[in-house]
């Protein structure tokens, strides 16, 4: 149930059309609408020159978009063609706010008033979005209606919890046990904990019952997609209930890649360059010529896990480090300022690098942090080895 993620945002359906008759190819040929999509945008409050692109969505990976361009008077357009409908984030700025949307091959018009935060990161939320044109984005937004409920019902049972949850929060950070202790036995605790149960068992329950009722459809995987963060093998059953026209549709055969990932130990790694945080390039080769192993290690500023795992690397490099043992450090940050704030911070020692998209692409990383442990010749020898099993392996390959 862990696994299972919580969205209150917008996303899928699909309408798929298929005639061999004449007539419905003359319709089609006489049709542009139909043989290939336009977006009409038209935003209020954004400066002339913003940049906005059209990224793919639900994918589970970091993704190039498919297309670019600029606000001018407030409008922006995109055309392009698909084989069936995808989800797509429209991205303004560099990566500061963003409007989903459902595309199929038809005239779709997006309207919404930004606004600019003037808090650091300068993100830009949106309000009174409006998409119209898009038969699958309506469906979408019918099938998801119940997400609504369940943000009413999360913020009802948070209600007057905000003192105690701090003070749970302030123990635990401090591992005072006793006191923690004394807070779960009060009788509003407790009532919160059963209230975060049936929360999340509502959840769980209207989740796997929308990904049920469209299993014979390609948007059956892509509800899976979309409402799950990572995979283990306790979902392979949802996967298999699919017909196998969903199982080869496009987000099929993602969902069907992301369930049973390919392992890349024992395949080599290819050379790549990236830039520091002064923007200065470094080609990996370079850095780990003469080491005997690299761990590369993928993280984000605002990835908790990732940086509760930096202590534990610190003292990997300080113990092997001298023995011939490098780590590269690869932040899939989208915000520049975010992860330079977290390196100041963090204090790491060794080099750091800002991903491109492609890279991380390349190693398949899905949830971070995400470890990679490569030999001196490039090849992959371990993954996701991190605290102890670092240090067991480290020692085991470098006793000597």
């Amino acid at each position: 149930m862990k696994a299972i993620k919580y969205k209150i945002l917008g996303l899928c359906t699909c309408l798929f059309m298929i005639s061999n008759n004449s007539e419905a190819q003359k319709k089609k040929t006489a049709s542009p609408a139909v043989a290939s999509y336009f977006i009409e945008g038209s935003i209020t409050g954004l400066v002339d020159g913003t940049a906005v692109k059209l990224v793919p969505g639900a994918t589970h990976s970091s993704e190039l978009p498919v297309a670019e361009t600029t606000l001018k008077e407030g409008k922006f357009s995109f055309t392009g063609k698909l084989n069936e409908p995808r989800f797509f984030y429209v991205v303004f700025g560099k990566n500061k706010g963003n409007i989903s949307v459902m595309v199929e091959n038809s005239k779709i018009k997006i309207s919404a008033a930004g606004t600019v935060s003037d808090q650091e990161g300068e993100r830009i939320s949106f309000k009174d979005v409006v998409i119209t044109g898009s038969k699958a984005h309506d469906y979408y937004k019918k099938e998801t209606a119940f997400k609504e409920e369940l943000d009413k019902d999360y913020k009802d049972y948070h209600v007057g919890i905000e003192d105690l949850s701090n003070k749970v929060g302030k123990a635990r950070k401090e591992g005072n046990k006793k006191v923690l202790d004394s807070l779960y036995s009060t009788e509003q605790w407790k009532t919160f904990e059963a209230a975060e149960k049936a929360f999340f068992t509502k959840v769980e329950k209207t989740t796997l019952d929308l990904i049920a009722k469209h299993k014979t459809t390609w948007w059956g995987p892509f509800f899976m997609m979309t409402n799950f963060s990572y995979f283990t093998p306790d979902q392979k059953p949802l996967y298999d209930q699919f017909s196998d026209a969903a199982k080869k549709s496009y987000y099929g055969q993602i969902l069907d890649k992301d369930l049973n990932p390919k392992s890349l130990i024992g395949t080599s790694i290819a050379n790549f360059n990236l830039k520091d945080k002064d923007g200065k390039p470094y080609n990996a080769k370079d850095i780990v010529t003469g080491k005997k192993y690299i761990l590369v290690d993928f993280w984000a500023s605002w990835c908790g896990p990732c940086r509760k795992e930096i202590p534990n690397l610190k003292t990997a490099y300080a113990e092997y480090g001298p023995k011939g043992f490098e780590i590269l450090s690869i932040s899939i940050d989208k915000d520049e300022k975010a992860w330079q704030k977290a390196l100041g911070q963090e204090n790491m020692q060794w080099h750091n690098l800002l991903d491109d998209d492609k890279v991380s692409k390349a190693f398949n990383v899905k949830t971070i942090p995400a470890t990679y442990l490569v030999d001196a010749k490039g090849v992959i020898i371990g993954d996701n080895l991190r605290a102890a099993e670092l240090e067991a392996k480290l020692k085991e390959l470098l006793k000597s």
